[in-house]
């Protein structure tokens, strides 16, 4: 049985048949998943420059009527299909609300992928869903196949308490999406020995010789524990080192997964290795990010 009763598939109004929409209809297809296809109109971007209201009537009707073809060859599919277009100025708000409003439990939207000076100055959207919306997002870049094959659960045994906690959850949602999908599943942690070092009251950062090393091999330790209670194949383990976000993108370079499953605090700030890293990660190209939200 699938964890996602109901999808919230979120397209821009040029975004027709996209990775995000191919993923979503396929999630829906194999578990019978209720699918709900918005398209989202920024009042502000797209009609700024668009005095013409003939202009503006004339887009909105071409979302409405491709939206009405797209949900009936979806039906004719045999998905249970629900469809909106959306006139907004404040796309955030709109989404979290349409979410709660529907009942949604994923959402599921195309990467945005912005330059680095738009995002010093305005927090991207993407990373904006991360940090507010009150579901799992599915955020999708590139796919090989409408359904992942190869799913890594991504955790971090740095973290205690919650981040413990958040690790279950992420494994479970990640067990259960590649059960759905018939994927392998892959267990995955980085071991950063940045974080590793102790501070010195008033004497900055010292390292203990030989601490770096125990602590690899806690860690690894403890990883083979969380592989073996999960019996997730030798295999498909992989310790990786250095830092979070160089060592998660130059795993998915070597084009070993179609999804990486990933824990994601809801705080103010993107900066934890379970949230900032979540979010950065997505900059890769090929990066299609499960982000399972911290549950208390």
């Amino acid at each position: 049985m699938s964890q996602f009763k109901r999808l919230f598939v979120m397209l821009g109004p040029q975004m027709r048949h996209t990775p995000a929409l191919q993923r979503a209809a396929a999630l829906a297809e194999s578990s019978g998943a209720l699918l709900d296809v918005n398209v989202l109109v920024d009042d502000v971007d797209t009609f700024g420059l668009m005095a013409d209201s003939r202009d503006r009537e004339r887009l909105l009707e071409h979302n409405r009527q491709w939206l009405a073809d797209e949900a009936e060859q979806l039906r004719g599919a045999g998905l249970d299909v629900s469809t909106e277009l959306l006139l907004t100025r404040d796309p955030l708000g709109t989404v979290l609300e349409q979410i709660e409003r529907l009942g949604c439990d994923l959402l599921v939207k195309d990467v945005q992928h912005e330059p680095i000076l738009k995002r010093l100055l305005v927090t991207p959207l993407d990373w904006l869903l991360l940090k507010d919306s009150p579901v799992a997002v599915h955020l999708v870049s590139d796919i090989r196949l409408p359904l992942p094959r190869q799913i890594a659960a991504a955790v971090d045994l740095n973290s205690h308490g919650d981040g413990e906690h958040l690790d279950e959850q992420v494994i479970r949602s990640a067990h259960a999406l590649a059960l759905q999908c018939n994927a392998d599943l892959h267990l995955l942690h980085v071991c950063d020995a940045a974080k590793t070092h102790i501070a010195d009251f008033g004497a900055g950062t010292v390292t203990m010789p030989g601490f770096d090393a125990s602590v690899r091999t806690a860690q690894r330790a403890s990883f083979n524990r969380l592989g073996d209670h999960h019996q997730i194949a030798l295999e498909r383990r992989h310790f990786l080192e250095g830092p979070a976000i160089k060592a998660i993108t130059q795993y998915i370079a070597q084009g070993r997964v179609d999804v990486i499953v990933m824990g994601n605090h809801r705080h103010d700030a993107l900066h934890a290795f379970l949230g900032g890293t979540t979010a950065h990660v997505l900059e890769h190209p090929l990066c299609n990010v499960l982000a399972i939200k911290a549950v208390r």
